[in-house]
């Protein structure tokens, strides 16, 4: 591949300097052969872009046609602090920062109920079923995305049906919009969901398969690596390591150690490579029932494949079992391609694979790592404000995200010696770096500040939802007990891979600057189909003239 250079430090100001910009109308790009059909959009959760390097050799399926045939953006990241599974989704799907799209985190306080929300929770809707499931559960909407996917403009503008995949609601809710043909995630409880928002039935095609397809046939497997152990690097049992309950921190890993389903099967099931592998027929079958890219106008087809990010935070980036889930992955997404490339054809359909997030180090395996608790840092602050208001508990935390009690907020606006006391005090913790209040980040000055870590703290800063103050964590240093986790400035969770691949994509390696907002727009641009472009722009390396 031939790798294109510049000034990567001039591109990336080049590139992001486009965020305080507004929206603006991407039209189609300039018309030479047929443009494709099929719009698939491939994600994998906590997939760091140096797992590609790492694993080069031993690819065969997916990524092996990408890193080889693909538009490779080599200096993607992620130019926010809240580098999580909901803004990440969002931002792929809508080309949009979260200060724009809104899903700022997983989860926030909602300053109406107090209470701490997700991000695409929805009470006035309820969560459909491919099959009994004990007890509720909650539902599941895009009701708060503040702006339009390509999923919808392609829905409304190209006349396309729409079907999303994952085993979260969260990433196929965030990938498809707010209307769709199928939404499907797989439900805790043990089964594959949907929600009343998008149909007041479950989707035939979807049941068929579910039906034909029990997940729970795969209660006899046992998960071991896919190649010889001589391929794999470091140790199989490292320091900091927790496996999930049922399995130890070796290989095999069985699904069911008693050979019954339950609710533990379920869960070691979502943290296995039979997963993303049932997710890839799932897409497949999705494909195939509804003709996609066979039809007059342009549809999409958007797959989250979740299980790299069970299995990193409880093993670790540097495990074996991250290792053989990414082997696995480049062979399940090989699958999908061939089936695209039989029953649509390959000039019919055009790729991107990018990622959400990355995820930190272990900090017990990295030197100056460490574990920074909430409860040190709700203490520092209830510390802090106790010579003013008295011993209390004046704070929740939403990981990097602070909210204060009511009325406190207010007095920090006012007193400077109050405010610079509890900054100064949760600056002083050992995880912690940064402290912000909401008053710095809500102006648009700041998201293209100098500071680069005020400027991505701004970037995921949305008024009504984030918190009173923002923290970033010191390098290395988790805000989390699972043996490692992601939502950061730093480079490990934000550099992700963004790769095109497909119909009307010039292949190449290419150094200029690009975030996964770029995605979106970069696929409208190859489809021909009109965008309302916000954050991202059209990567024009990618599409060849």
């Amino acid at each position: 591949m031939s790798v294109r250079r510049g000034a990567v430090a001039v591109a990336l100001v080049a590139c992001f300097s486009l965020v305080p910009g507004g929206p603006s109308a991407q039209a189609p790009g300039p018309a030479t052969a047929a443009p494709p059909k099929l719009v698939v959009l491939l994600v994998a959760d906590q997939m760091r872009t140096d797992y590609l390097d790492r694993h080069g050799a031993e690819f065969t399926g997916g990524f092996k046609r990408f890193m080889t045939d693909g538009a490779w953006f080599r200096e993607s990241a992620y130019p926010y602090l809240g580098t999580v599974t909901c803004p990440g989704h969002a931002t792929i799907g809508t080309g949009a920062f979260p200060y724009r799209h809104g899903f700022i985190l997983n989860e926030w306080v909602d300053r109406q109920t107090a209470v701490v929300r997700g991000c695409t929770r929805d009470l006035s809707v309820q969560i459909l079923t491919y099959g009994p499931l004990p007890g509720t559960a909650a539902g599941e909407s895009p009701k708060d995305l503040l702006v339009k996917t390509l999923a919808d403009q392609i829905r409304e503008g190209a006349r396309g049906r729409v079907v999303t995949l994952s085993m979260k609601p969260r990433s196929a809710i965030a990938l498809a919009g707010r209307e769709a043909d199928a939404v499907v995630w797989f439900d805790d409880r043990g089964g594959w969901a949907t929600s009343t928002h998008y149909t007041a039935a479950p989707v035939p095609f979807i049941q068929e398969f579910v039906t034909a397809n029990p997940h729970t046939a795969d209660v006899g497997k046992v998960w071991d690596r896919a190649l010889d152990v001589a391929k794999y690097r470091n140790d199989d049992d490292a320091p900091g390591e927790r496996a999930p309950s049922g399995w130890t921190r070796v290989f095999p890993h069985p699904l069911a150690p008693s050979g019954t389903v339950d609710a533990g099967f379920h869960a070691r099931w979502k943290a296995s490579p039979f997963g993303d592998e049932y997710l890839g027929r799932m897409a497949a079958a999705a494909a195939d029932a509804l003709k996609l890219g066979r039809g007059e106008g342009t549809d999409f087809l958007g797959v989250s494949f979740s299980t790299l990010d069970s299995v990193g935070h409880a093993f670790g980036p540097a495990s074996h079992e991250v290792q053989d889930i990414v082997i696995r992955l480049d062979r399940t997404i090989g699958r999908l391609l061939d089936h695209l490339d039989a029953t649509v054809g390959r000039s019919n359909y055009v790729v991107a694979f990018t990622s959400d997030h990355g995820v930190a180090p272990i900090p017990e395996q990295t030197p100056g790592g460490g574990r920074q608790a909430s409860k040190d840092i709700l203490a520092a602050i209830n510390g802090a404000l106790a010579p003013l208001l008295g011993p209390g508990q004046y704070a929740v935390t939403a990981y990097t995200d602070i909210y204060l009690a009511a009325g406190v907020a207010d007095l920090l606006k006012k007193d400077r010696t109050a405010r610079l006391a509890v900054l100064n005090a949760l600056r002083a913790l050992p995880g912690v770096t940064h402290a912000f209040t909401a008053d710095e980040l809500r102006h648009s000055g700041a998201r293209s500040s100098s500071d680069p870590v005020k400027r991505a703290a701004a970037l995921s800063y949305q008024r009504e939802r984030s918190g009173d103050i923002i923290i970033a964590p010191r390098e290395y240093w988790i805000l989390s007990s699972a043996a490692t986790t992601h939502g950061t400035h730093h480079s490990y969770d934000q550099r992700v891979p963004v790769i095109f691949y497909g119909a009307g994509v010039r292949s190449g390696a290419y150094a200029s600057a690009a975030s996964p907002a770029d995605v979106a727009p970069t696929l409208a641009a190859l489809a021909r189909v009109r965008f309302n472009r916000l954050d991202g722009r059209a990567l024009a390396d990618a599409i060849a003239k």
